[in-house]
């Protein structure tokens, strides 16, 4: 069984960055390819045209190991997300800022309820818990992908602009508030059964707590002690994957899923350290070419267009698609009209933060996990996730060319920028 699981891993890595490759030759963020590659290996193309040899490639126990070294990487992967996660350019323009987030995400969010209430039964699981559901949904669809985006505005030229520095601090806000509402809600409704939501919450509570207090001055000090010597930054490195996983299982284990832990690590990593940012850049290397795709795979085999047959749940994906995508554009462009931009950057701005990218798809993974959302739901927002995405650049092409870059950026562009996440 070893040999089949590297075949198909093989199969797999190839797939996902020819897809990327082609589709990056249309000037589309490599991350569309890679999640259109898990969709065709998945029972929508491969599946649906060749059942004998996707079935050949990926018995079940094949498909069970891909499954948990995907997990294993989207838990390195957000380990990383949150050390690149900045919102330092909110300080800069506060007022800005907290109006284009607060448009960019209520707006969809207020929208996403209602469709969610509306088309509940085509999208939400077996956990039954429909409000939970409901506003689970809603949240999914509110998202803006950071490492995307980043990379977006490279491919625009401007990510060193004014409106790109908005940009990915309004992406990276919105991020915060995202995983800290999302951690909210699981822990509220003790989805993981650690007992009562009372239980779970006070769990959470002192999760993120332990992991403030105490363990981001370790952390520090060990950066510290790390920058003293160049020798001691590769012993740094096995302790902070060995950290990642282990924050991932201690989510588990009070209750949370464990992209939380290890996004909540990642988020209290010093920042700006040369030693952090090295480790970075090593981790990141093979988390994107191997790891990540294996996470696509694994969300392309659960994702099934097939489970869009009837009208009913055609006409879902119709209304979470639109709805996402107006209300998106809608509420950011209108907060920044109101935040003093003038028309014209609102609409990029609201092109912009249209974009949805893994992001997207990690959410959608993890209200499947939960039983939020079936996979029928599931597919829609892996869907709307691919195609919110896939319009960006093509839109803000349309729109004519950019406005001059100024000296200086709200932020500095993440480290994800190089990747296409």
């Amino acid at each position: 069984m070893t040999a089949r699981f590297l075949l198909a891993a093989a199969v797999i890595v190839a797939a996902c960055h020819l897809c990327g490759f082609l589709l990056g030759r249309l000037r589309q963020p490599a991350v569309v390819g890679e999640i259109a590659a898990g969709l065709i290996l998945g029972p929508s193309v491969l599946g649906a045209v060749w059942p004998a040899g996707r079935d050949a490639l990926f018995p079940p126990p094949v498909v069970s190991a891909v499954g948990t070294a995907a997990q294993l990487g989207l838990v390195v992967f957000m380990f990383l997300m949150g050390c690149e996660l900045r919102v330092s350019g909110f300080q800069a323009r506060p007022g800005a800022v907290a109006t284009v987030v607060t448009g960019a995400m209520g707006l969809p969010l207020l929208a996403g309820l209602g469709v969610a209430a509306w088309w509940r039964h085509q999208l939400a699981g077996p956990a039954d818990r429909p409000a939970v559901s409901v506003v689970f949904i809603a949240l999914a669809r509110s998202v803006t992908a950071l490492p995307v985006l980043a990379r977006i505005l490279v491919e625009l030229g401007l990510a060193r602009s004014p409106l790109g520095g908005l940009a990915l601090t309004c992406a990276a806000t919105g991020d915060a508030v995202l995983w800290a509402a999302l951690t909210a809600l699981l822990a509220v409704a003790g989805l993981a059964g650690t007992g009562s939501a009372l239980h779970s919450g006070a769990l959470a509570l002192a999760f993120v707590a332990v992991t403030v207090l105490l363990v981001r001055p370790a952390l520090a000090r060990l950066v510290r002690w790390a920058s003293d010597r160049d020798g001691r930054a590769q012993l740094v490195l096995p302790v902070l994957v060995a950290g990642a996983i282990g924050a991932g299982a201690a989510a588990e284990a009070v209750g949370l899923h464990p992209v939380l832990g290890a996004f909540l690590l990642g988020v209290v990593m010093p920042r700006d350290e040369a030693v952090v940012e090295r480790i970075n850049d090593q981790l990141r290397g093979f988390t994107v070419a191997v790891l990540l795709p294996l996470f696509f795979a694994g969300v392309g085999m659960i994702t099934s267009v097939g489970t869009l047959g009837g009208a009913g749940a055609w006409l879902a994906f119709a209304a979470v698609l639109t709805t996402a995508a107006v209300t998106k554009f809608a509420g950011a462009g209108m907060g920044a009209r109101l935040a003093g931009l003038d028309a014209r950057d609102s609409v990029r701005l609201g092109v912009l933060l249209n974009c949805r990218g893994i992001t997207e798809i990690v959410v959608a993974a993890i209200g499947y996990g939960y039983g939020l959302v079936n996979q029928a739901g599931l597919t829609i927002l892996v869907l709307t996730a691919l195609v919110t995405t896939a319009m960006t650049v093509p839109l803000m092409r349309a729109l004519g060319d950019p406005a001059v870059p100024g000296p200086a950026p709200l932020a500095p562009p993440p480290a994800a920028a190089t990747s296409g996440r």
